[in-house]
């Protein structure tokens, strides 16, 4: 008998999206239940799926809880054996669910995992949330097969084979349901950014597995939501950075390396004070009191699995010795 599947779409004030890519989600997505999970939105959203793609099934948030809680309020209400959170500026390709779903199937402890990656805006490259797998570095700092900080591979079938990674991007990640509802869901305090990385973390310190599944392969046109001009992006992606490397991280030098992040912080406010401006610069000092304030909640860890932490510094590689390639890491 097969799995059941749900591909569920978080959607926030997203018709334009919805329209653009949605048709190649319900052409592709034959063996499984579409879902878009609407967070309260104000464009028309619902009536516009509800026309065009009646066997779309809708689920309505009654408010904007970000992608944490947006997700977690809607997959409650499911009870499919997987669930494929799939942004909504996201095309995907045939073929693109059977092969994970095989792989969380058939691979033993995995129980997330994400196809290719690449950008709807030049499909020759990687895309920036997730390209070929996400991995981190010692100190917490996420990069992927196929984009280090903002540099992008193209594909050239470098990462053509299915491997173990250590976080799975949220714009595209399949997870076991049973497994999703044991770490209990996201972290609703994340609203959004990195709470993919921080849900990996806590299935691997629970000694399960993450993967990257290089035969499907999904189209992200990416900073659909949040742009990068915003400064509640920094925000979010400085203080749940930080908040995840507290919760998960259980070596002896955790405090360490949290006073080490203090310090590259400050350098990275330097560096956003110059080429972006004050109001994104003072985010990261905003980011750190909001930090300090969230440091009471740590993850169970039973048999944790490491594998896909880079033992060195992702920051010194990239700006002190010139990798911009993941395949230059040693």
């Amino acid at each position: 008998m097969s799995p059941s599947v749900a591909v569920v779409i978080l959607n926030w004030n997203g018709s334009k999206h919805l329209e653009t890519y949605l048709p190649s989600v319900v052409k592709y997505s034959e063996n499984a239940t579409v879902y878009m999970a609407d967070n309260a939105s104000i464009d028309g959203s619902i009536l516009f799926t509800e026309k065009n793609f009646p066997t779309v099934k809708i689920i309505r948030n009654n408010s904007n809880g970000g992608f944490a809680k947006g997700y977690n309020e809607a997959l409650k209400q499911l009870k499919e054996d997987y669930f494929v959170l799939l942004n909504s500026d996201v095309e995907v390709t045939p073929n693109w669910i059977k092969p994970v779903i095989d792989k969380l199937q058939h691979t033993e402890n995995v129980c997330i995992a994400q196809p290719k990656i690449k950008a709807y805006l030049n499909k020759e490259e990687f895309e920036y949330a997730g390209a070929a797998g996400g991995f981190i570095d010692f100190l917490g700092y996420p990069f992927c097969q196929g984009r280090i900080f903002d540099t992008l591979e193209k594909d050239t079938a470098q990462y053509d084979e299915s491997r173990e990674i250590f976080w799975a991007t949220g714009a595209c990640m399949f997870v076991k349901s049973s497994i999703f509802n044991q770490l209990g869901g996201f972290d609703e305090r994340y609203f959004a950014h990195m709470e993919e990385i921080d849900l990996c973390w806590r299935a691997k310190n629970l000694g399960y597995s993450v993967y990257y599944v290089a035969e499907s392969t999904v189209f992200h046109l990416g900073g659909g939501t949040m742009k990068n001009t915003n400064p509640r992006k920094t925000f979010l992606n400085f203080r749940n950075s930080l908040l995840t490397l507290y919760k998960n991280d259980n070596t002896p030098y955790r405090k360490l390396k949290l006073l080490l992040r203090l310090f590259l912080d400050g350098m990275a406010f330097v560096k956003l004070f110059i080429s972006s401006g004050p109001r994104h610069a003072f985010a990261i000092v905003q980011a750190h009191f909001s930090f300090y304030k969230m440091t009471k909640i740590r993850s169970a860890v039973e048999n944790p699995n490491t594998s896909g932490i880079l033992k060195s510094s992702i920051v010194w590689s990239y700006y002190g010795k010139g990798v911009k390639y993941f395949s230059q890491l040693k």
